[in-house]
C-alpha cells in the first residue's frame, strides 16, 4: 500500500521528485518504528502516532518544523488509506501537531544584488561558457523568482523571445508565463550562442536551456554552488546564499514598490495568497523603519 500512494503522488498528483523522495522518507521512518510492519489498519492508531512523535523529538532530535513534517505526510497517507477503506478516519487529526516558530522569509538589499550585477557587467559578448552560465543562472532566479526546480526544468523551447515570457513548469505541473526583461531577453540569447558554439549546433526544442559545461542539465547541489559562488563575492550579503533567498527577494521588492499580492502570487506560482501573505511581515518592518526615521515626533516618543 505504501508504494501505491507514493506511486499515486508521483503519477497522478504530479508531486516533485524531491517531494516524492521526502514523503518516501517518512513512510519509511515510520514504518521501522513499527518494527517493519506495514499493516497500516493496525498501526496508524493515536497511541503509536503520539509515540512516533516523541521518538522523533527524543531520539532523532528533529525539530518541530521537521515533526510536523512528518505527521502532515502520514496525515496525507492515511486519507489515501481512508479512500482505499484501510482506514475509517485520519488518527493524525487527534494528534496535536507542535508548536512551530514562524521565520520570515530573508531576502537581500536592493543595493546588494546591484553591486553583484555591475561587478559582473562587462561585455556579455566576452567571458567564458562557465561565467556566462553562471551570471545567467543568477539572472533567471533574481529576476523571475523561479524555484530551484523550475529553473532545472526550463527547456530551449520554454523561452518566447517575441512575447518575452518564459513557460515555466511549476509545482503539480502547473504551467505558467512568467514575464522576462528586455535585457534578461538578451543575456538569454548570447548564451543560447554560446551555448551552440559549445556544444556544436542548437540542440532540439526539448533541449535543456542551461547546460553544465559538460552539456548535461543542470542538478540541485550545480545550482546551489554557482549562488553561493557568485555571491560570495558581495560583502553586504551577510545571510545564507541559495536559490529560494533570491526569490524571496524578488518577491519583497515587487511588494514594497507596490505590486499587489495577486500578481506576486501569479509571478510566483503559489498556489494560495496566504503563501504569499507572508512578504507582507518584511514590508510592513521596513515600513516601521522608515516611520520611525521620518516622523517628525518620532525622536520625541523616543525621549519621553
Amino acid at each position: 500500500m505504501r508504494n501505491k500512494y507514493l506511486s499515486h503522488i508521483r503519477n497522478i498528483r504530479r508531486y516533485s521528485p524531491r517531494t516524492c523522495d521526502i514523503y518516501a522518507e517518512v513512510l519509511e521512518s515510520f514504518v521501522a518504528f513499527c518494527d517493519g510492519s506495514e499493516d497500516f489498519a493496525t498501526t496508524l492508531n493515536v497511541n503509536s502516532l503520539r509515540a512516533y512523535e516523541v521518538y522523533l523529538f527524543d531520539e532523532r532530535k528533529l525539530s518541530a518544523r521537521t515533526v510536523t513534517q512528518h505527521l502532515s505526510v502520514l496525515s496525507g497517507f492515511c486519507r489515501f488509506l481512508m479512500k482505499q477503506g484501510v482506514l475509517q478516519s485520519n488518527p493524525v487529526h487527534l494528534v496535536r501537531r507542535p508548536k512551530v516558530e514562524k521565520r520570515l522569509p530573508v531576502f537581500y538589499k536592493e543595493q546588494s544584488m546591484e553591486a553583484y550585477f555591475e561587478s559582473t557587467k562587462g561585455d556579455p559578448e566576452f567571458g567564458t561558457y562557465e561565467q556566462k552560465l553562471h551570471r545567467l543562472t543568477i539572472s533567471i532566479l533574481a529576476s523571475c523568482g523561479l524555484r530551484r526546480a523550475e529553473l532545472i526544468g526550463l527547456n530551449v523551447e520554454d523561452v518566447d523571445f517575441a512575447r518575452q515570457v518564459l513557460h515555466v513548469r511549476g509545482k503539480g505541473d502547473k504551467m505558467r508565463e512568467v514575464p522576462v526583461l528586455p535585457s534578461l531577453c538578451a543575456d538569454i540569447g548570447l548564451y543560447l550562442q554560446a551555448a551552440e558554439a559549445k556544444f556544436g549546433g542548437p540542440g532540439s526544442s526539448d533541449t535543456p536551456l542551461l547546460r553544465t559545461p559538460k552539456g548535461g542539465r543542470l542538478y540541485p547541489v550545480y545550482v546551489d554552488r554557482v549562488v553561493k559562488k557568485e555571491l560570495g563575492g558581495v560583502p553586504d550579503i551577510t545571510v545564507r546564499r541559495s536559490p529560494h533567498v533570491l526569490r524571496h527577494t524578488l518577491a519583497t521588492e515587487l511588494l514594497s514598490d507596490g505590486a499587489d499580492l495577486n500578481s506576486i502570487k501569479e509571478l510566483l506560482g503559489h498556489s494560495s495568497l496566504a503563501a504569499t501573505q507572508v512578504y507582507t511581515h518584511n514590508s510592513v518592518e521596513r515600513l516601521r523603519s522608515v516611520y520611525r526615521s521620518a516622523h517628525p515626533r518620532a525622536g520625541k516618543d523616543d525621549k519621553e
